[in-house]
C-alpha cells in the first residue's frame, strides 16, 4: 500500500501556487477538468503523472475557522522529504513564514500553507540535524 495523493483546501490558487511552486519548489503536473478550480503537483522526483501527488482543490473550507496549535507537530499535518531543507527554510524566512522545528532531533521543520494547511519537511540527508531543537 502507499499513498498515491493528498488533496488540500485552499481559497486562492495564485496564492497556494506562489507558495508551493516558489518557497518549496513543487512542479505542476497536468489535471483533469474536475468541475472546480484546482492544481496538481508530482511528489516523486520524476515529476511522473503515475506517481505521488498533492493535489490542491479551490472549495470551500469547513475547517477555516478552527484553532491550530503553534507547533504544526501538534496538527494534522503532510510530511514532505525534501532535497535541500537549509535553502527551503531560508525562502520560508525570507517570506515572513513562521516556522516551528520538530522535536524529535531530526532535521526537519513544520510550516503552515497560506491557507493554514500544516506541512512538515524532513531533510533528504540523514546526516543532518537540526541545531534548533
Amino acid at each position: 500500500m502507499k499513498i498515491m495523493h493528498v488533496a488540500l483546501l485552499v481559497a486562492d490558487l495564485d496564492r497556494a501556487a506562489h507558495f508551493y511552486e516558489n518557497l518549496l519548489g513543487l512542479v505542476r503536473i497536468d489535471r483533469p477538468a474536475l468541475g472546480f478550480a484546482g492544481i496538481w503537483y508530482g511528489l516523486e522526483a520524476a515529476r511522473r503523472e503515475d506517481g505521488q501527488h498533492l493535489h490542491l482543490m479551490q472549495l470551500p473550507n469547513p475547517y477555516r475557522d478552527c484553532d491550530k496549535p503553534v507547533h504544526g507537530g501538534r496538527d494534522q499535518h503532510l510530511a514532505l522529504q525534501v532535497e535541500n531543507l537549509p535553502e527551503i527554510q531560508a525562502r520560508l524566512e525570507a517570506a515572513g513564514s513562521a516556522i516551528t522545528y520538530s522535536k524529535s532531533g531530526r532535521a526537519a521543520l513544520f510550516c503552515r500553507d497560506p491557507d493554514g494547511n500544516t506541512l512538515e519537511l524532513i531533510d533528504n540527508d540523514p546526516a543532518m540535524t537540526s541545531a534548533a531543537d
